[in-house]
């Protein structure tokens, strides 16, 4: 992993490692406040022999003897005497140490106890109680006089913070200790996590651009809301699909066809939503664009823009109607939808009929720009079959949803197919602040000088649905009629054997 990776893993899973530092903190503060308090005091003694005549030390004591006379110092034969001379229960702890001070024969103590008082009075005590048994320890010093004395060197310290525990460290332990766990488990989440977030992820699976992040936002929850162009034209939904339409008008400058297939991996990740306010966005610039619904399987088009969808490509494909009487236009704009109609027994060989080919160069002709929504890739064979007839291929990815698995499978059938997908556009994506509300904040929509408030935009809206209702009302009746003359101009003819079904079906959840 390289530095940069490490870097961008860190920034997109900082609340773990934070989470993990804030646990580490809190798990040590929760053993120091649980651990005894334990204060130590210090003391250095010097053992005198004196003799009968009063001489002092009349030996020099081996090393040998030292030892064991520290040995005995950290004994239960020093620390009980010490208990019963200073009148402690076996409740209160003690612990005593000592060490031999160079070649001398001086010694220190080290005494502990769970307070800095009785530490101070069990370094003052032990050294005379050692003092008291040493010539049964020490032969010589036995024989160098009657008596053995413990002469203080240093007396005992007194401190007011306890050894035990080291506060200070305890809490660099848990804050380390935290980030390293934090930092471990980020990494972890980060390999296992193969979701596609923004154009990082993008860029590891293609080379094609990234030509548009539509983010989400608190209005999604609306049903309403996923015409954003309609719904919200100022809003940054609006703004994406703009971008959008700007961007695939560069991609378009290179097939030269003035269509795109709009398609994603796999269901849900909103690819219809996007095929029709990128329609909506395309018709805003005055262009004469048809939206197509080739999803045959399970259309969604007519749904979202509220128009009549029992009538659409499969009559026109099965010669029951003309294309001037099921296209409809979209609420007075120059969006123009075909919507699927029914369904059919088999909609690859529909698609990938003589009669698909002739009607989509027909429609290429009377319109500007063509759009298609065709079905997800993996579940289905019938992107591959529309993606022959578009200028190029629009992958819609959703943000925090998308497999990077699903993704590259769907990548790698497109290009088993010959087929290059012109750029992707990511959905649901994250929410950011962005430039665009320092120009339209101020209810202005790109590219008009007419300020539009929101009653306008109300009333705006609801004429559009008197339209879009009037329209349909008027399109489905000769839809209708057309279909049934053209049954009737069948029934007496020999019927034909039906088209073979020769594709399998496939249920997937509408976008």
């Amino acid at each position: 992993m390289t530095f940069q990776e490490f870097a961008y893993a860190m920034r997109q899973r900082w609340r773990i490692v934070v989470a993990m530092v804030i646990l580490g903190l809190a798990v040590m503060t929760v053993i120091t406040i649980q651990t005894p308090r334990v204060y130590e005091s210090y003391t250095r003694i010097y053992l005198l022999a004196t003799g009968v005549d009063d001489r002092g030390n009349l030996y020099s004591m081996p090393q040998t003897e030292k030892e064991t006379l520290v040995q005995v110092a950290a004994s239960p034969v020093i620390l009980d005497a010490t208990r019963e001379a200073l009148g402690y229960d076996g409740s209160v702890p003690v612990s005593i140490g000592a060490t031999a001070s160079g070649e001398t024969s001086l010694l220190d103590f080290r005494a502990s106890s769970d307070s800095p008082e009785r530490a101070a009075e069990i370094a003052t005590t032990a050294p005379q109680v050692l003092a008291g048994v040493a010539r049964n320890y020490a032969p010589s010093l036995a024989m160098s006089g009657n008596e053995v004395e413990a002469q203080v060197v240093a007396p005992a310290t007194r401190s007011a913070l306890p050894v035990t525990p080291d506060v200070r460290n305890n809490l660099i332990t848990g804050v380390l200790g935290g980030l390293l766990v934090g930092i471990g488990l980020a990494l972890l989440r980060h390999t296992a996590d193969n979701r596609i977030r923004g154009s990082r992820e993008l860029a590891m699976l293609s080379d094609r651009p990234l030509l548009a992040m539509i983010p989400i936002t608190n209005n999604n929850d609306d049903p309403g809301h996923d015409l954003y162009m309609e719904a919200d034209p100022f809003g940054p939904q609006a703004e994406a699909a703009r971008q959008l339409r700007t961007n695939i008008h560069f991609v378009d400058v290179t097939a030269g066809k003035h269509s795109f297939m709009i398609t994603s991996s796999l269901p849900g990740e909103g690819k219809t939503t996007t095929a029709v306010n990128l329609g909506l966005a395309i018709a805003d610039s005055g262009l004469k664009v048809l939206l197509i619904d080739a999803d045959l399987r399970h259309p969604n088009v007519a749904n979202a823009l509220g128009i009549e969808g029992a009538v659409g490509l499969t009559t026109l494909l099965v010669g029951a109607a003309k294309p001037e009487d099921v296209i409809q236009q979209w609420a007075g704009t120059s969006l123009h939808v075909l919507a699927a109609g029914e369904a059919p027994p088999n909609p690859s060989e529909l698609l990938g009929s003589r009669a698909m080919k002739e009607l989509f160069e027909q429609l290429s002709e009377e319109f500007d720009f063509i759009l298609v929504d065709s079905p997800p890739v993996l579940p289905v064979t019938d992107p591959l079959v529309i993606s022959q007839l578009t200028g190029g291929v629009v992958m819609v990815v959703a943000a925090t949803e998308t497999r990077r698995r699903h993704l590259a499978e769907a990548l790698r059938v497109l290009k088993t197919a010959n087929v290059e997908v012109g750029g992707f556009v990511v959905t649901k994506a994250e929410s950011t602040p962005s430039s665009y509300r320092y120009y339209y904040g101020s209810n202005r929509e790109q590219g008009h000088g007419e300020p539009t408030t929101r009653r306008e935009h109300s009333r705006r809206q609801d004429r559009g649905r008197r339209k879009r209702t009037a329209m349909a009302s008027q399109r489905a009746p000769r839809a209708r009629e057309a279909a049934e003359s053209r049954e009737q101009r069948e029934s007496v003819r020999e019927p034909r054997a039906p088209i073979e079904h020769v594709s399998s079906r496939h249920s997937y959840s509408d976008d």
